[in-house]
C-alpha cells in the first residue's frame, strides 16, 4: 500500500522505510461474551440527511474535505465510546487473537512516551522523528517493554490494525462505521459545525477533547485543562449532542471505508496540534494501510439496524 501518503503525525505506516520483523502465523476462534453489553449501550441514530464535509478551507488541501454536500444515512447504532482495553482483552482471552503489531513484533509509539534508552534504540521515520518503531510495543505494552495496562482498563485500546478492529467487531456481531455514519454521529445534530460542540474552539474546547497542548512535539503540557500526554479514559470528557464521547482527539478511529489506497480513520488523537495538522475537526480524515498500528489509533463499533 505504498500509495497511502499522509502527514505522519497522524498515522505512520509500516512501510515507512524501516526494515523490521516479518509477521508470524495468526490464531483465531470465536466467542461472543461482550456482544449483549456493547449492543445494549449503543446509541440509536435515526435515518437522516446531513451536511457532510466542509468548505471552510481550514484543512489540508490534499485531504479533500469538501465540497460540503448532503449525504443520506440509514438508521444505525453506534457505540458512545471507543473500545476499551479491558474489552479487547476479553476478546483476546476468548479467541486467542494475535494482533498485527504482535505478529510483526513492533508498533509505532510517540517518542515522548518511551524511555530515552528505548527511543534511542528504535528506528524512526525521517519525515516524523517523533515516532519510534518500538520492538514489543502492542496493545498489551502500549509503550513497549516495561509498560503495561495497569490503570488503563477504561482507556481506548491502541496498537490495533484495521484487521484487528474488524475481527473484534465481527466477534461481537457489529461492524466498523462508514465515514458518513461516523461524521453524522460525531456532529451530534449540529449542522455544519467545525467541532462536536460548535464552531468556537475556545468555547469549552479545553474540557472537551484530548489533543496535544504545549509545543509539539518536544514540550507537552500535562494538566487536565491543558491536555493529557497519551490516552485518557473513553468517557473522560462530556459527550456530544448524540451522546458520543471523544469524537475529537484521544485516538484515531478506524472506519469501514477505503480512501487513498488504504483505510480511512476519523477523529484525530492526543497528538493533534495546529502547528502540524488540525485533523481533530469532525470533517477531517486521514488514511493508513490496513495492517498499520500505533499508540494513538483505536476504533469504535457500529451496528446495522
Amino acid at each position: 500500500m505504498a500509495d497511502v501518503e499522509t502527514k505522519a503525525c497522524c498515522t505512520p505506516a509500516r512501510n515507512s522505510g524501516l526494515q523490521l520483523k516479518a509477521p508470524q502465523r495468526l490464531r483465531h476462534s470465536a466467542v461472543h461474551d461482550l456482544a449483549d453489553t456493547m449492543r445494549t449501550r449503543a446509541l440509536s441514530i435515526e435515518a437522516q440527511t446531513f451536511l457532510m464535509g466542509t468548505d471552510d478551507g481550514i484543512g489540508l488541501p490534499e485531504d479533500a474535505e469538501g465540497p460540503q454536500r448532503p449525504v443520506a444515512v440509514s438508521a444505525f447504532g453506534i457505540d458512545p465510546y471507543a473500545v476499551r482495553t479491558s474489552e479487547f482483552a476479553a476478546f483476546v482471552s476468548a479467541t486467542g487473537h494475535v494482533t498485527d503489531a504482535e505478529r510483526f513484533g513492533w508498533s509505532h509509539v510517540f517518542a515522548g512516551l518511551v524511555p530515552e534508552s528505548i527511543a534511542a534504540a528504535s528506528p524512526r521515520p525521517a519525515s516524523a522523528p517523533w515516532w519510534c518503531a518500538v520492538d514489543g510495543a502492542s496493545w498489551r505494552q502500549p509503550e513497549g517493554p516495561g509498560s503495561d495496562l495497569d490503570g488503563r482498563a477504561d482507556h481506548p485500546v491502541t496498537h490495533v490494525s484495521h484487521r484487528d478492529a474488524t475481527e473484534f467487531a465481527q466477534w461481537v456481531g457489529a461492524r466498523l462505521p462508514t465515514e458518513a455514519e461516523w461524521e453524522c454521529a460525531a456532529r451530534g445534530g449540529l449542522v455544519g459545525a467545525r467541532y462536536p460542540w460548535g464552531d468556537d474552539f475556545e468555547d469549552g474546547g479545553a474540557e472537551r477533547l484530548n489533543i496535544f497542548r504545549g509545543d509539539f512535539p518536544e514540550s507537552p503540557a500535562v494538566s487536565r485543562t491543558e491536555g493529557w500526554v497519551g490516552t485518557m479514559p473513553v468517557d473522560g470528557f462530556a459527550p456530544n449532542g448524540f451522546g458520543l464521547h471523544h469524537v475529537s482527539g484521544n485516538v484515531w478511529e478506524w472506519t469501514a471505508d477505503n480512501w487513498r489506497g488504504g483505510k480511512s480513520l476519523r477523529g484525530g488523537s492526543y497528538l493533534c496540534h495546529d502547528s502540524y495538522c488540525n485533523r481533530y475537526r469532525v470533517a477531517a480524515h486521514t488514511a493508513n494501510e490496513p495492517d498499520a498500528s500505533s499508540g494513538h489509533c483505536g476504533f469504535r463499533l457500529a451496528w446495522t439496524v
